[in-house]
């Protein structure tokens, strides 16, 4: 493979992959067989990501790829960098290489990140809870869904289907939905009762073992 060859591809790779992404998109290509070393950049698209130009000094992966055997070295993705103004990057390495496996060029993208983490940081600021989604209330839209959440709860709450509850877990479940405010709504000792498998008379009464000294 000769770099030469490939330059106008590669250049027109660079051009499209940042203008899909935008001005944060930094794509740079390296020349690894160029005699000065100084003057790897042959091509760079929004150097402003990191205000680098085709005169600016190679970066560490140009060092590497000249240093280890090729072999060694492999492509890179998807990894972090940062500026020298602090700025974060996504960046990922590609090496060109020849013929005889030689890496010839590196072809580098560089996506600022930095705007992005900021607002992530602010949206997980904003959506944290002391709960999570799974016990979070459900919002009702009439009564009888309020009722129909409830007793979803009081199930989860003893662990069991009404089918295997104990009498003492029953009793724990109507002094949840009491408590709860459950019936408060209308014909709700009805819905209960027929729920749990007792009669209204049994729903009371295990309210009011609560109450008893």
């Amino acid at each position: 493979m000769d770099i030469d060859f490939n330059l106008d591809f590669l250049k027109r790779l660079a051009k499209g992959i940042s203008e899909q992404f935008g001005r944060n998109c930094e794509v740079v290509i390296h020349d690894l067989t160029s005699p000065n070393i100084d003057n790897s950049i042959v091509y760079i698209e929004n150097g402003n990501v990191t205000n680098r130009t085709t005169s600016t000094s190679p970066s560490r992966v140009v060092l590497d790829a000249l240093k280890h055997n090729s072999e060694v070295i492999e492509d890179k993705l998807n990894y972090l960098t940062t500026t020298q103004d602090g700025r974060i990057l996504k960046s990922s390495t590609i090496y060109i290489r020849d013929d005889e496996n030689k890496p010839i060029g590196i072809f580098s993208i560089n996506y600022d990140i930095t705007e992005l983490t900021i607002a992530k940081n602010s949206i997980e600021s904003l959506t944290s809870s002391n709960e999570n989604i799974e016990t979070a209330n459900k919002i009702p839209q009439n009564v009888n869904e309020l009722l129909d959440d409830l007793l979803e709860e009081t199930v989860k709450r003893i662990g069991k289907p009404v089918a295997l509850m104990t009498k003492e877990q029953k009793i724990e479940a109507v002094q949840f939905l009491n408590d709860a405010g459950a019936f408060l709504i209308t014909k709700a000792g009805d819905k209960v009762a027929n729920f749990l498998g007792i009669s209204k008379y049994t729903i009371y009464n295990y309210i009011d073992i609560k109450n008893k000294p």
